[in-house]
């Protein structure tokens, strides 16, 4: 079914498509018709305005036209800019802008028509959307999206290289004839540099010379398509840098050069410096030296310094004062990696002359060999000589030399370079013997220290045959007491100390035929024993001893007997080896040996573990020790005696007052054993305290802690409080004003007491006449 009434758009410039609900209807400007199109849903309707127009507010945008014959209609926007920028008639459906509209602002504003009932206010129609699209006009210059840039080109390029590249842009729309198009010129630098249509920069000469200018600036210019050029906005600076490259020569600087050197220059040394001037980059430096005279390239050489660009001249081999005393030559300097398409001193040279004076110096001996090497027999004559080495002095002086052998007992020199040996060289103690020899000169016969060489000499000890072969080990073989002949009971072979050339042969024999064993040489320096006839006695004999002769075939020959000993042992019926009895007593011997050195191990852990204890425990006793200045001053400082003789079990301290009171009778104390007084003493019961209140209650629970803590020490002594106890038997041991009491107690007896009771001897005894109490 057709909608019941239609919404209509029509624009100011054309007509445009209608809106209907279910249907659409379209306007025809030559028959004024309505086309009907049936079953098209939505269509979007557009509106045009240009933006920045000129004429008086406001703008007419275009109508809406409804096909609902309807006095009550009233025509209502909403969206973009409703209201606000675009109103609408109620009456006629006009749509008009009250602005001036900024495309590149905003280019499309997106709007709903609604038609209303004046009266009720509702919906005449479903509402319809369209947008009003903001025309562009060509009111925007091309703007660099930055204000410098930064371009880099390689010095003498070819015209047209390319620099960098510059960005304007036109907030036209790019679409509409070309309003967004953007055209560059150079117009400041355009001798040196241009721009393309794209902006690209490329040069404009073919002779930038980075050595002449390195960088520079010009002033780029943005035009828009249409004509319209820009203001401050539509220029930028470009700063283009010249890349260096390597198109100059060296040049010397200076041309001539004078040297000095030692003639004792190592060759590593340096002669001198040439220095050249190029006036490109480090980098882009390369500069080669060579000899353009004088044919001193077996005797110099040239190093070029990368960075400096300077040429060190050094010695290729050892200068000679005595030989040559000066050189000269001319030395050229070239650039072999320079590019000569661009280069302005194309296939320039630059020389140089050098001379070189050589200074004499008195130089140390030269043997005529750097080392030497000599053979010599062992065991011959000491007397003969080894060898000879020779020294000369190199200097015009040609002083006479002296040798002497370094660090060495076995060698000796003489004066004309002859080695001799100190003792009879034996090759099986040493084969080889590497010796230095060192040359001074002298002068007005003394050794000039300072001018020494030395040289190295190496002598070999060329063997002869003076070693007989011997076992290559003790061998201890056993045989079965039952065996039977023509077992095999070991096979044996043999060493010899001398030099062990390929063809050396040992032979092996027995020295006497009368025992119950054969020898069979394998002749290959190995022989096998035998049994010959069998059936061992072990309770006769339990070890055969047999006597062998080994020779070898040396020049001279050489031959010794070694003694072979076999054990006769039992045997089970697989002819195993069941006991051996001097396999057994070795055995022995080596677990005691074995145990013996167990329990010295054991014994010498034991000990160390002792005295580790040991220390520790001393260490414990020392931290409590004070001497008696110490725990005098402490009594003083603190007045504090301790606890009494009630919280203690350690020490019977009656026995003062006992033998102080027979002191007065007795003038020396008797040393009859007796029971411990202390022992006897009983202490008064816990109740007794209770009338000196809490310190009391707190005295007993001390002296109990003490009373049954075995560890703390000293074990009479209890520093926490200064209440002495009214049950002490011993009174009080304070020292403390015992200088103005009037106490007529004499304690001299104290030295009788032996050396236990020394100390107190020495703080209340009387001596020398004074009165030493506290």
């Amino acid at each position: 079914m057709l909608a019941s009434c239609h919404l209509l758009l029509l624009s100011s410039a054309m007509l445009v498509p209608t809106f209907v609900h279910g249907e659409d209807l379209s306007w025809t400007a030559a028959t004024n018709k309505v086309h009907k199109r049936l079953r098209r849903e939505w269509i979007w309707n557009k509106m045009h305005i240009s933006e920045e127009k000129n004429e008086t507010l406001p703008h007419h945008v275009g109508r809406i036209i409804s096909s609902i014959q309807n006095s009550n209609a009233m025509y209502v926007l909403e969206g973009d800019g409703a209201n606000s920028i675009f109103k609408v008639d109620e009456n006629t459906g006009d749509v008009s802008a009250y602005e001036r509209l900024d495309r590149e602002k905003k280019a499309e504003y997106q709007l709903t028509a609604h038609i209303l009932d004046r009266t009720t206010n509702k919906s005449l129609e479903p509402p319809s959307k369209f947008r009003i699209i903001v025309q562009d006009v060509n009111d925007n210059a091309p703007i660099f999206v930055q204000r410098v840039f930064n371009g880099s080109v390689f010095e003498m390029s070819p015209v047209g290289t390319s620099v960098t590249t510059v960005t304007a842009v036109d907030a036209d729309d790019p679409t509409l004839l070309g309003y967004a198009d953007v055209d560059y010129k150079v117009i400041k630098g355009q001798n040196y540099f241009r721009i393309d249509k794209s902006g690209v920069i490329r040069t404009a000469a073919a002779n930038l010379d980075r050595e002449q200018k390195a960088t520079y600036e010009i002033v780029v210019q943005a035009i828009d398509g249409k004509g319209l050029q820009a203001a401050e906005s539509g220029t930028a600076t470009v700063r283009i840098t010249l890349i260096d490259i390597n198109d100059n020569s060296p040049v010397f600087n200076p041309t001539k050069y004078q040297f000095e050197v030692l003639e004792n220059i190592t060759l590593n040394g340096e002669v001198g410096k040439l220095t050249v001037e190029d006036i490109d980059e480090p980098q882009n430096r390369n500069t080669k030296y060579s000899f353009a005279s004088g044919n001193f390239q077996d005797t110099f050489l040239i190093i070029p310094k990368p960075y400096t660009n300077e040429g060190i001249i050094k010695p290729k081999k050892p200068l000679d004062f005595e030989k040559t005393s000066s050189y000269q030559f001319s030395v050229e300097a070239t650039d072999g990696d320079i590019s000569y398409a661009n280069s302005k001193t194309k296939g320039s040279k630059s020389i140089a002359t050098v001379s070189i004076r050589v200074i004499d110096v008195d130089e140390p001996p030269v043997f005529n060999r750097p080392s030497y090497m000599f053979e010599v027999v062992e065991g011959s004559d000491i007397k003969k000589a080894i060898g000879f080495v020779s020294a000369i002095d190199p200097d015009r002086a040609k002083r006479e030399i002296r040798y002497r052998v370094l660090r060495s007992n076995y060698f000796k020199i003489s004066n004309n370079g002859a080695i001799f040996a100190e003792r009879i060289l034996d090759r099986e103690e040493h084969s080889w013997h590497n010796i230095t020899v060192a040359a001074n000169e002298i002068e007005n016969g003394k050794i000039l220290p300072q001018l020494e060489t030395h040289a190295q000499v190496f002598i070999k000890v060329r063997d002869i045959n003076d070693n007989a072969p011997q076992f290559t080990e003790p061998y201890q073989p056993g045989v079965c007491e039952n065996a039977a002949p023509g077992k095999v009971i070991i096979r044996i072979s043999a060493v010899d100390k001398d030099e062990m050339f390929p063809g050396l042969k040992f032979t092996y024999s027995l020295i006497s035929d009368e025992s119950n064993f054969t020898l069979i040489d394998n002749h290959d320096n190995t022989a096998n024993i035998t049994v010959k006839y069998g059936e061992f006695n072990r309770e006769l004999v339990k070890t055969h001893y047999l006597p062998i002769l080994i020779s070898d075939n040396g020049l001279p020959p050489q031959s010794s007997t070694n003694t072979l000993s076999i054990h006769v042992c039992k045997c089970n019926e697989a002819g195993e080896f069941t006991f051996c009895e001097e396999a057994a007593k070795q055995m022995g011997v080596s677990v005691q040996a074995l145990v013996a050195i167990f329990v010295c191990i054991l014994t010498i852990f034991v000990i160390v573990l002792l005295i580790a204890l040991r220390r520790r425990h001393k260490k414990d006793l020392n931290v409590l020790r004070k001497n008696v200045a110490e725990i005098h001053e402490q009594l003083v400082a603190y007045d504090e005696e301790g606890g009494g003789e009630m919280d203690t079990t350690s020490y019977d301290v009656s026995i003062l007052n006992s033998v102080r009171q027979s002191s007065m009778t007795s003038p020396r104390m008797t040393q009859e054993s007796r029971p411990c007084v202390y022992s006897q003493v009983q202490k008064p019961p816990r109740h007794g305290l209770s009338g000196t209140g809490e310190m009391a209650i707190m005295i007993e629970m001390k002296k109990d802690e003490a009373d049954n803590d075995g560890d703390l020490l000293p074990y009479d002594t209890l520093h926490i409080f200064g209440y002495e106890g009214a049950e002490s038997i011993a009174e009080s041991l304070s020292s403390l004003g015992s200088g103005s009491s009037d106490s007529d107690i004499d304690y001299d007896f104290l030295n009788d007491w032996g050396p236990r009771f020394k100390m107190l001897a020495e703080l209340y005894g009387l001596e020398g006449g004074e009165d030493f109490a506290y």
